[in-house]
């Protein structure tokens, strides 16, 4: 039977977080539901918990943020300054470019950790989670959210 994470072994784990190959319904952008859920979340309780705070507004958010051409904290701000969901929308859809390049983007992020580099950081933190035996079944940075989040088995 192949390993599951050792319970607390990547810190707490936000499983209402939305996957990371859910795509955002206005632009299509993979990542982008779950920014705006930790940005959500940090507007109503004050923060995530350290094992995502690390990686808030860097990591994938950073790449994304990047790939757009906005600083990232400009999407906090437009979550924490916004009422609903359609409102954010409204609010993002003024200061994302007109060309997304949602596809280019879609395929650079499933593809993140799959580098030797990638592969590396991958098995160091299955190894941490005690799955090592895992490493050839996760093959990407959004595989190991998914796998950690529990909606890889």
């Amino acid at each position: 039977m192949p390993s599951k994470p050792i319970p607390g072994s990547s810190g707490d784990v936000l499983t209402s977080l939305p996957s990371p190959y859910q795509p955002h319904a206005a632009t299509g952008l993979l990542h982008l539901p779950r920014f705006l859920a930790k940005c959500k979340i940090v507007k109503q309780q004050g923060a995530l918990p350290a094992s995502y705070a690390k990686n808030y507004k860097r990591g994938c958010d950073r790449f994304l943020s990047q790939h757009l051409g906005i600083d990232p904290a400009a999407v906090e701000k437009i979550v924490f300054e916004s009422a609903t969901d359609a409102e954010i929308d409204a609010k993002l859809q003024a200061i994302l470019p007109a060309d997304m390049r949602a596809p280019q983007w879609n395929r650079r992020y499933v593809q993140m950790g799959m580098t030797p580099a990638g592969r590396e950081f991958l098995t160091e933190a299955l190894t941490a989670m005690g799955c090592a035996d895992r490493v050839d079944e996760i093959k990407s940075v959004p595989d190991l959210m998914d796998f950690d989040e529990g909606r890889i088995e």
